[in-house]
């Protein structure tokens, strides 16, 4: 497993505006006719206090489910874990996600569950263990927000495997937009088979 932990992070904005349905309407038009790199309109708060990408996979929450379905769809399977209040999280939504050409290749190439750090929710992991959110962020050790994990393209012999095993590469905190876009580029080219993160982006620039 690889970590990006200690890529440089991205000043917070200072001015945020909340989503109106309006607007988001107009961004599901819109974003078909946007360019690599032209910015997205801001994704909607829920009840829970995070930002919920539209495009975020709609899950019963079942884990190998989950990553067996992005399998025959010919993508990856990435677990987001945020926390209400986060400002991180709220720059990966409102500036990583906002660039068109990040979130078309994250969409194209990756199923994203989102998870809270402190959530209640019931999630069936790998093994069967069924746990609520929280618990399942202690199993695998989710200590920060944003944390993304990445899984392998199969769920052969994945539950045999000790949970922080599963992983294939993990980004724990916020990553400035061209680093967010090269960890999931490291993942979808399984560039993990043959070298760290970071050993990725210095052959990549």
């Amino acid at each position: 497993m690889t970590s990006a932990q200690d890529l440089p992070t991205h000043k917070t904005p200072t001015s945020l505006r909340m989503p109106t349905r309006r607007g988001l309407l107009a961004f599901a038009f819109g974003a078909a006719w946007a360019g690599p790199g032209a910015a997205a309109a801001e994704p909607a708060v829920g009840e829970d206090g995070l930002y919920h990408e539209p495009w975020f996979l709609q899950s019963f929450l079942d884990l190998r489910e989950d990553l067996e379905s992005a399998s025959a769809g010919g993508k990856r399977l990435a677990i987001m874990w945020e926390l209400r209040g986060c400002p991180y999280c709220r720059e990966t939504h409102l500036v990583n996600f906002a660039d068109a050409g990040i979130a078309t290749y994250i969409r194209d190439n990756f199923e994203v569950l989102q998870l809270n750090l402190i959530g209640s929710r019931k999630v069936t992991d790998f093994d069967r263990q069924e746990l609520p959110e929280k618990d399942l962020a202690r199993k695998y050790g989710i200590r920060f927000t944003p944390t993304f994990q990445f899984f392998p393209p199969t769920a052969d012999g994945i539950e045999a495997k000790e949970a922080m095993a599963r992983e294939v590469a993990r980004a724990p905190g916020y990553l400035k937009p061209a680093h967010f876009l090269a960890m999931f580029r490291f993942v979808r080219e399984r560039a993990y088979e043959r070298g760290s993160f970071r050993d990725f982006l210095a052959a990549n620039g």
